[in-house]
């Protein structure tokens, strides 16, 4: 064989010649017949010619064999028109037998039974289902089965069909009884808010910083020590119909393992009506995170041993370290320092079941209240708030020194500022701190100012989630969020809480 083409240099190898040969007849069908028919008789014949030469199958009687056809499946049920009926004599001796198709085994002669004829029973079984059509002898249609009558019940739903009991009284079921209605509260007061409870409208996007984009609703939990704490950070409705951003932030961080660690909740809300104010709230937690992650260790060993006074200083030094780095990113952007700040509240929360301390300090408005008895507590410090006895040096200058000069007194005339001096920076909001001890079955929330001015102006709203706090286990992420947007009229801004339930 070539492959070019070209004539063979040698003698042709025979079986290929043999295999490809043009002249090479077809086979042709087979001889014998094929056909699926074909192929079933054969295998039933094989089938029944196998097993021991002497195995005889019983002779049955007329009856056993009226039982067992009228035990066949009914799919295998012969036609009326070609059915034996079960009153037909059996063959006799001089009856020709039917001729049997070819190649099948011969049937072996019948041997009288030695087992006793069970009683012929009064009526054949019916089977299950009939097929259409004409019956076999002795069959006949069963009778329809009576299909119950749906009972109403007394709330008005329909009961399923099987349910009903002989005698007629039924147990009633979960269909009987009425739905449960939905606990949630959509608001309080008097008037509903004058915005949709849902998302409206999107913040624009831009295709270049999409790690701008802020979710509409962030949720956080956790469980250590002896607390369980839940954090929430939702849009305002207000935000939410005008297509903003949400300006809160929210970080929720652990340092350290074990009953070492420290936990760090920290929420920011960005200045009002200012282009980037989610981005510099969103810094401010970022910054004192930092903070907090690399001072934790000293943290936490003063809040198990109750240093008060170097928790304050420490985490007033890092509180003005942190939002000093965002006015110094508005003078890189060329904004004014009140165009980029944001407000700053943090909580720490100690993982050692034995401590029960909690410290909390900030910048800015917002709210702290604690839930105790069924009783709502504000422990917003104050600005301008002292507390303990005076402190030699505190407050106003003594009337005279100690050598007993008497000073000049201040008329209070102002004076004129200089040119050369540069203008005064405007006036920050005071450093507020407040380190409390827990009680078994006290509430701490920590909120923003969304949050805590409906809390403070409509006492429909404490007493709501007092009722709801209260004698109950911790709620879920899905509860708490629910109970943290319980909306009230004139108050549309966004709300970020965090709540700490004491075991």
């Amino acid at each position: 064989m070539s492959q070019q083409g070209g004539r063979p240099t040698g003698p042709e190898d025979d079986w290929w010649g043999q295999l490809y040969d043009d002249f090479t007849a077809d086979t042709g069908p087979a001889p014998t017949a094929d056909s699926l028919d074909d192929r079933f008789a054969s295998a039933a014949g094989t089938v029944r010619s196998t097993g021991p030469a002497d195995q005889v199958p019983p002779q049955r009687t007329p009856t056993e064999r009226a039982v067992a056809d009228a035990r066949t499946d009914w799919w295998l049920a012969p036609d009326a028109a070609t059915a034996p009926t079960s009153s037909s004599p059996p063959p006799g001796p001089g009856t020709t037998p039917a001729a049997r198709p070819a190649g099948s085994a011969p049937i072996p002669a019948a041997t009288p039974d030695s087992r006793p004829t069970p009683p012929p029973p009064d009526t054949p079984p019916v089977p299950t289902t009939l097929p259409p059509g004409a019956l076999p002898t002795g069959f006949a249609h069963p009778a329809p089965a009576a299909r119950p009558t749906p009972t109403t019940s007394t709330s008005g739903l329909a009961a399923p069909l099987g349910s009903v009991p002989p005698d007629g009284v039924r147990t009633p079921t979960a269909l009987d009884l009425p739905l449960p209605s939905d606990e949630r509260t959509a608001y309080v007061g008097s008037r509903p808010p004058t915005y949709d409870a849902e998302p409206t409208a999107l913040p624009t996007a831009d295709p270049d910083a999409l790690d701008d984009l802020v979710a509409d609703t962030v949720l956080d939990g956790a469980f250590y020590g002896t607390c369980a704490l839940r954090a929430v950070s939702v849009r305002g409705d207000s935000a939410r119909y005008r297509g903003e951003p949400r300006r809160d932030a929210l970080l929720v961080a652990r340092f350290g393992t074990g009953e070492h660690a420290l936990v760090l909740v920290a929420m920011a809300t960005g200045a009002r009506a200012t282009p980037g104010a989610h981005r510099a709230a969103a810094e401010a937690c970022r910054w004192i995170g930092r903070a907090v992650g690399r001072s934790h260790v000293r943290l936490a060993q003063d809040i198990r041993a109750a240093r008060r006074g170097d928790l304050k200083s420490g985490l007033h030094r890092l509180t003005d370290r942190s939002l000093g780095r965002l006015r110094a990113g508005a003078a890189e952007q060329g904004l004014e320092p009140d165009a980029y700040t944001a407000t700053l509240r943090c909580l720490l929360l100690p993982a050692d079941p034995e401590c029960r301390t909690r410290v909390f300090f900030g910048v800015g408005d917002g709210g702290l209240f604690r839930l105790r008895g069924g009783e709502w507590q504000d422990l917003e410090p104050r600005v301008g708030e002292v507390a303990g006895e005076p402190v030699v040096g505190f407050g106003a200058l003594p009337a005279e020194t100690p050598e007993g000069d008497r000073l000049t007194m201040d008329l209070g005339i102002p004076t004129p500022p200089s040119p050369y001096d540069p203008p005064p920076e405007p006036p920050r909001d005071p450093f507020r701190f407040r380190a409390s001890v827990a009680r078994p079955g006290d509430t701490l929330l920590m909120c923003t100012s969304g949050l805590a001015d409906p809390l403070r102006g409509e006492p429909a709203l404490p007493a709501h989630l007092a009722q709801r706090w209260s004698e109950q286990p911790p709620p879920g992420l899905a509860a708490f969020l629910a109970d943290t947007q319980v909306r009230v009229k004139g108050y549309a801004d966004d709300r970020t809480a965090a709540a700490v339930w004491e075991a």
